[in-house]
């Protein structure tokens, strides 16, 4: 994105009409494919907003992909990661404000039992609330480990460009950005190996 675009005033029409239209996913970078949203699975506009769960089924969804839903009025990101980018999370630990997630507001306790650098249940699977922390904003995924316009060491992730915030592909915030915490981890659990319920902790948490 040219720096002209990044240093232009909010649009806070944009940020609302970004927030809204959760159902609309933007690719980034070659092979990374959106995966259409899944209304028959889903309760009514209503009972999201008021809190119901929403189930999502990911058995078709691939490496590099985004599965977008709606909870409560936010977008869920649900995004399965390879190995190259699972790989690469241990080693921004040193640029990140909470590698470890030790705001409790942000996840969760039981996402962080297996390993907090990942804010997952399973390794690949990641679910977050796509909303910046620090206006709102919805950013955009950038999920391929190449040099980017604003990170020369860029190792897959998440770019605001309204205030230019950074997030990696665990949601992690990068340190001298805007953003003051994580992107939002939302209770969910599987309720099998290809079923995932938001908006609700597994048994037992």
């Amino acid at each position: 994105m040219a720096n002209d675009e990044v240093h232009k005033p909010v649009n806070t029409g944009r940020r609302r009409f970004l927030t809204a239209t959760t159902a609309v996913v933007g690719a980034v970078g070659a092979g990374f494919a959106a995966v259409p949203f899944i209304k028959s699975w889903n309760p009514s506009a209503r009972a999201r907003l008021a809190g119901a769960p929403v189930t999502a089924d990911i058995s078709a969804l691939q490496e590099g992909q985004r599965l977008i839903l709606e909870w409560r009025g936010q977008p869920i990101w649900i995004v399965k990661r390879s190995k190259a980018i699972l790989e690469a999370l241990p080693t921004l630990d040193s640029r990140l404000r909470d590698p470890l997630s030790q705001n409790a507001d942000q996840q969760p306790a039981y996402v962080l039992e297996a390993n907090p650098e990942l804010r997952s249940l399973k390794p690949e699977i990641s679910v977050l609330v796509g909303l910046c922390t620090h206006l709102g904003c919805s950013p955009e995924m950038a999920a391929e480990i190449r040099p980017e316009p604003f990170d020369p060491e860029w190792k897959g992730g998440y770019f605001c460009p309204c205030h230019k915030s950074r997030f990696d592909m665990a949601g992690r915030v990068f340190q001298g950005v805007p953003a003051p915490t994580n992107l939002v981890v939302p209770p969910h659990h599987y309720a099998d190996d290809n079923t995932i319920v938001v908006g609700v902790d597994p048994q037992g948490a």
